[in-house]
């Protein structure tokens, strides 16, 4: 008898219990309908023996054939995720593998089988990228950036003049100026690889961070007697915000303006101490374009201001939570807001719920956001350009096809992959057919990091007061490929149907986790 493989029952967030395979277990006992091959086989030798109709030879290969057939088959399914255009690559195979049942699961059977040697290894052999000069820290892939025309590069700022060179554009300012900066325009000019604000962008490069915005500062009173501090000096912006502006002062807000628009104030000061004896700050934007979310937004979120904004129709996404940030839309909306403005300022209960958020902190998705940037976008296009090249490798003829999952009577094992965003290496995550779902998923995750004491990739960037304990608090779980923008707000598995599809349909699938 094989040893059988334990289970864990746990807790899922919504309180709904979960049972989930530990990763050392064995398959299933093997039913009294599996003494059949073994009596066979005891008739087949009878016979043979009996007849001596076959040579030696021939009786040791069929005896061994036999052997194999009692020690138990497995049958593997899938498709391999080699590439090719052979006939073969585009239908189904099963093959039958032999394996000792007595000592040996589905998992450990996978864990060899669907082993890989890239030819290239990434610690040896980093990264290239020229065109620039950076010095990274840390990063979980080998990256290195130069000017360097000797050596072929994987990627290259601006235009390449080699074949196999990705081209990387990046920038952080607007489409509206810089229409290069458009993602459908970029690539139209030859960009494989975009670098904007953009959280559609293959690798975003936001204002946001951690280590350069203390946005849990603590708030100071507000001692001005404005509502509100601005500082805007570009006076020909295509937007409407100087005309916000205008229309707040004929609301009767009063607003101290330090910048070259509209200046009341000597604009000589320390943005962020000034901002801090204010209870609003006009966070006003030179573009209405989604996700261009620049310092004058997360500067205010330092100085526990809370932001009147003109910008990013989507700047909800951004706030710490719900209700920290009104949002003028259109000119028409400036109205309804300096009536709230003002019903805040005058009800300090009500002026302190919008800043609650800096005592009780931020919510998760705001977390999570600003968690991406705790990589360095340098590290994550070189992350991105090594996950490619895997990509290409695995979709190439000659790579090794790998089975993927496997099943033991009833009972399949499908073998899955899965990487924290924001680094390189991938784990291996395995789950069984009789609890196929999404909060198995999440378990078995949440289990495999554990067991590594994973320590997660934000855990020294942010505040103090904002790393929380040792627990693993999944945030999102998401296909590896897709955009942060699909990933942290629009993608999700319709149940556990669609979720069994992927895998059927994505051999090896890989998925990227996000914690928070």
């Amino acid at each position: 008898m094989g040893h059988q493989g334990s289970t864990t029952e746990t807790m899922t967030q919504e309180g709904l219990p979960v049972t989930i395979s530990s990763g050392d277990g064995a398959v299933p006992k093997k039913k009294l309908s599996n003494l059949l091959p073994l009596f066979v086989a005891l008739v087949v030798i009878a016979e043979i023996t009996f007849l001596g109709k076959l040579d030696m030879a021939k009786n040791a290969a069929m005896v061994d054939t036999i052997a194999d057939l009692f020690s138990g088959r497995m049958l593997v399914e899938g498709v391999g995720s080699g590439g090719g255009n052979g006939d073969d690559d585009s239908r189904l195979y099963a093959m039958s593998i032999v394996q000792n049942l007595e000592y040996e699961s589905c998992e450990e059977w996978l864990e060899r089988e669907d082993g890989v040697t890239y030819s290239r290894d990434f610690k040896k052999e980093p990264v290239f990228v020229s065109g620039a000069t950076e010095e990274l820290n840390s990063c979980s892939v080998g990256c290195k950036f130069e000017f360097n025309g000797a050596k072929k590069p994987d990627a290259a700022f601006g235009t390449p003049h080699q074949a196999g060179t990705a081209s990387v554009h990046r920038s952080m300012e607007s489409a509206e100026y810089y229409h290069v900066n458009n993602i459908a325009m970029a690539r139209r000019r030859g960009c494989n690889i975009v670098m904007t604000t953009s959280l559609s962008s293959d690798v975003p490069v936001g204002y946001f961070s951690w280590a350069e915005y203390d946005i849990m500062a603590p708030v100071k009173p507000k001692t001005e007697a404005a509502f509100a501090a601005a500082f805007i000096s570009n006076c020909g912006a295509r937007n409407f915000r100087l005309q916000a502006l205008e229309t707040l002062e004929k609301e009767n807000i009063k607003i101290d303006s330090y910048g070259g628009c509209h200046r009341n104030k000597d604009g000589r000061v320390n943005k962020v101490e000034t901002l801090m004896r204010y209870k609003f700050s006009l966070a006003f934007e030179n573009s209405n374009e989604e996700d261009y979310v620049t310092e004058k937004y997360f500067q205010s979120l330092v100085a526990g201001t809370v932001p009147v904004v003109v910008g990013a129709p989507n700047i909800e996404d951004f706030a710490p939570s719900p209700g920290s940030v009104l949002h003028i839309k259109d000119i028409e909306d400036v109205e309804s807001i300096a009536k709230t403005m003002k019903h805040l300022a005058e009800n300090p209960e009500a002026y302190n719920q919008s800043l609650r958020w800096k005592y009780e902190g931020p919510s998760d998705s705001f977390k999570a956001l600003v968690d991406m940037a705790a990589v360095h976008s340098s590290c994550r296009l070189c992350i991105h350009v090594a996950t490619t090249i895997r990509e290409n490798e695995e979709k190439s003829p000659g790579f090794k096809k790998r089975p993927c999952k496997c099943t033991s009577g009833s009972e399949t094992v499908y073998h899955i992959y899965v990487r924290e965003r924001g680094r390189f290496e991938m784990e291996s995550i395995y789950l069984r057919s009789s609890n196929l779902t999404l909060e198995a998923l999440k378990s078995a995750i949440a289990l495999k990091f554990k067991s590594r004491n994973h320590v997660p990739i934000w855990k020294l960037e942010r505040p103090e007061i904002l790393r929380g304990g040792n627990d693993l608090k999944i945030y999102r779980i998401y296909p590896l490929g897709l955009t942060q923008r699909q990933a942290l707000y629009s993608f999700s598995f319709q149940g556990g149907v669609d979720f069994r599809s992927h895998l059927d349909s994505n051999p090896c699938a890989k998925f990227e986790v996000i914690f928070v």
